[in-house]
C-alpha cells in the first residue's frame, strides 16, 4: 500500500542520495561516499519515498535493489541531475579564488616535474582552498571521478565516452621504441622479434600496456617478454642497463632523465599509434577552473617535455603535440 505523499517540498539532496544509493547498492557505501551517517541517508531516502508515495527500493533485499518504479524514476532523474550539476558549475565559474576544496588525481607520468609545479601554482592562485592530490592508474582515477571522490583528473583519455564527466583532450603522446644506446640491431628487426634482445613491457593491467598489445596484435607482432613492470622508471633503468628494449612514449621518456645518456629513442616502425591524455572532471567542476588547469598544464608540458624532446628528435614534432 503506497504511503501518503508528504507536504514537504522535493529536495535535491534526496535525489542525489537516491542516485548514489541506486548505483552503490547499499546505505553503508552511500554514507561513506557522502560523509553522512547511515541513519541520515536512510532518513532522506524514506522522505523521498514518502513524498512520491511509492517504494523505490526493495528494502528486504541486500544489496539494495530498485523496484520497477525505482528504475523508471532513476532513468528520468539522471539527465536532470546532470543538467543541474552543469548549471551549478557555470554559475560558480567566476569564484575560483574562493574555492574551499579541490581534489585532483593524476597518473604518475606527470609526477616528477609537472604536477609539483601545478600544485604550487594552484595553491598560490587559490589561497583559501584545501587541496588533495592523488597519483593512481587511469582507470582508478576515472572511477573516483564517477564516484565523486575526485573533482578533476589528468589521465589517459577514457576508452568509452563518459557522459557524466567533462573531458578536455590535452596531449597526443605517440608510442616509440627505446633501446640501449649500445644496441646495433635494426629497430625493425627488434620489433619483429629477429633479435636476441628481450622485450620489457608494461604490466598487462595498465591501459598503456593494453594499447601497445592491441597494436602489436594488429600488426602481427608477437615479441616474447618475461619481464613486466608498472613503473616507467624501472623499465628505463632496465633498458639502460642493456637488459632489453621497450615501447613507451616521449612523455614517459622525458621523465627518465638520469638514464637518457644510455638510451636511444626511435620511431615505431610501420604504422604509428599514440595515446591521448586528457583533463577529465566531474560535471560540477567549474569551467573557469578547467580552463585554468588546462592552460597551466599546456605550458608545463611544453616546457618540460615537448620542447626538449622535439629539439633533440625533430621527427617527433608532428606527432608529439598538444591537442586543441
Amino acid at each position: 500500500m503506497p504511503r501518503q505523499s508528504a507536504a514537504k517540498d522535493l529536495s535535491l539532496k534526496w535525489l542525489e542520495l537516491f542516485q548514489i544509493c541506486a548505483h552503490q547498492g547499499s546505505l553503508q557505501a552511500t554514507a561513506k561516499q557522502t560523509g553522512l551517517t547511515i541513519s541520515t541517508v536512510s532518513h532522506h531516502l524514506r522522505n523521498l519515498e514518502d513524498h512520491l508515495g511509492v517504494e523505490l527500493f526493495n528494502h528486504s533485499r541486500r544489496p539494495m535493489v530498485l523496484t520497477p518504479k525505482g528504475e523508471v524514476f532513476l532513468r528520468n532523474i539522471e539527465e536532470a541531475l546532470f543538467a543541474i550539476r552543469k548549471a551549478k558549475a557555470e554559475a560558480s565559474a567566476g569564484s575560483i579564488a574562493e574555492a574551499s576544496l579541490l581534489r585532483v588525481g593524476s597518473i604518475e607520468d606527470f609526477d616528477s616535474d609537472i604536477m609539483p609545479e601545478l600544485a604550487v601554482f594552484l595553491s598560490q592562485y587559490m589561497p583559501s582552498c584545501n587541496f588533495m592530490y592523488q597519483t593512481d592508474s587511469s582507470h582508478t582515477i576515472i572511477e573516483m571521478l564517477r564516484n565523486r571522490h575526485l573533482d578533476l583528473g589528468i589521465t589517459t583519455s577514457p576508452t568509452e565516452r563518459a557522459r557524466d564527466l567533462q573531458e578536455r583532450p590535452l596531449l597526443r603522446d605517440p608510442f616509440v621504441v627505446v633501446l640501449p644506446r649500445t644496441c646495433e640491431d635494426a629497430v625493425q628487426d627488434i620489433v619483429d622479434g629477429r633479435s636476441a634482445l628481450p622485450f620489457l613491457k608494461f604490466s598487462s593491467n595498465l591501459i598503456i600496456a593494453r594499447q601497445i598489445e592491441s597494436q602489436m596484435r594488429r600488426l602481427g607482432l608477437s615479441s616474447v617478454s618475461n619481464f613486466e613492470c608498472s613503473n616507467n622508471q624501472t623499465l628505463m633503468a632496465m633498458v639502460a642497463a642493456g637488459a632489453g628494449w621497450t615501447i613507451t612514449t616521449p612523455l614517459l621518456f622525458s621523465r627518465a632523465k638520469r638514464f637518457q645518456n644510455s638510451l636511444s629513442m626511435h620511431r615505431f616502425p610501420g604504422k604509428s599509434f599514440a595515446r591521448t591524455l586528457a583533463i577529465v572532471a566531474t560535471p560540477d567542476c567549474s569551467r573557469s577552473l578547467l580552463e585554468l588547469v588546462d592552460q597551466k598544464m599546456r605550458n608545463l608540458i611544453t616546457e618540460h617535455a615537448i620542447s626538449h624532446q622535439t629539439q633533440s628528435k625533430p621527427w617527433l614534432a608532428e606527432s608529439f603535440r598538444l591537442l586543441s
